[in-house]
């Protein structure tokens, strides 16, 4: 089973729900794996050691100037603008590149072959008895998908806990692809029921089963399960706004060894995805 950790917004405490999850669950093999590769965190609270590092590639096109003709039509199949054809020259700019391989095939002069960038790394190891594995982006790319695509060729075992990137963009999806349930944590302030919207629509649209977990109960207001009664959106957890929470998270301390009841709650949250996940 692959459960996944989202939300429509960044900071409303996915790691913490992340982690927590994985520490509680005793009774299968867990494995954690934090796809959020631009700013990677589980690894704080979990402190893995980490066994294996291994960079991540994407292709890029490399062209033998010796073959070409100049001719353009790389260029115009790219839909990228990662290739610029000059009357002496062809330049390529890899960092626009997402390795799509049409300008290899629109190449009647077989000039263009594919070559390797390094866009990032991944690392992998163990926190006690949790498999752990993690992405991280290099400074300055753009593209994090091909980096999550390759943390998650890491998933393996009978329970697997994801640790998605905030939003609604290309990288959650990356993320969240092939989920078996998803949870949702939201915070109870207007822009925590605007991001929760957005994500909810996105479960819609592939198809996902999902629930609702709310951080911070208490910080706000009661639009946020009021949105969740009138959509039919199950809510599975409420943590409080609590200080001693707030206090051990920056110390980089989960949620089940600041407060031991949140073991039991959490051990409740993942039979419900057992029982709610989707049917394979």
């Amino acid at each position: 089973m692959i459960v996944a950790v989202a939300s429509g917004k960044g900071g409303t405490g996915k790691t913490l729900v992340a982690t927590s999850l994985a520490l509680s669950i005793d009774d299968v093999p867990v494995q954690l794996v934090d796809c959020d590769v631009e700013e990677p965190n589980a690894h704080i609270f979990l402190k893995p050691c980490i066994e294996k590092i291994e960079p991540v590639c994407t292709p890029v096109p490399v062209v033998d100037e010796s073959k070409c003709t100049h001719c353009g039509k790389c260029a115009q199949v790219c839909q990228f603008n990662a290739l610029a054809v000059l009357p002496e020259t062809v330049i390529v700019f890899a960092n626009l590149c997402h390795g799509c391989g049409a300008c290899v095939i629109a190449c009647q002069e077989k000039a263009i072959s594919e070559g390797a960038r390094e866009v990032g790394t991944i690392e992998c190891g163990r926190a006690g008895n949790i498999s752990f594995a993690h992405g991280k982006l290099n400074v300055g790319e753009a593209m994090a998908p091909p980096v999550i695509r390759a943390v998650k060729r890491c998933v393996a075992g009978e329970c697997t806990i994801i640790d998605v990137p905030p939003g609604t963009s290309c990288p959650v999806i990356e993320s969240v692809r092939n989920s078996d349930f998803v949870l949702l944590v939201t915070e109870p302030t207007p822009f925590g029921l605007s991001d929760l919207e957005l994500a909810v629509e996105m479960l819609k649209s592939l198809k996902l089963p999902y629930a609702v977990i709310i951080n911070r109960a208490g910080l706000g207001d009661d639009s946020v399960e009021e949105y969740c009664r009138a959509q039919r959106i199950p809510v599975v957890l409420k943590i409080p706004f609590d200080r001693k929470i707030a206090e051990g998270y920056s110390r980089g301390v989960p949620l089940v060894d600041i407060q031991p009841v949140w073991r039991e709650k959490m051990r409740e949250v993942a039979q419900y995805a057992r029982t709610h996940a989707r049917k394979r």
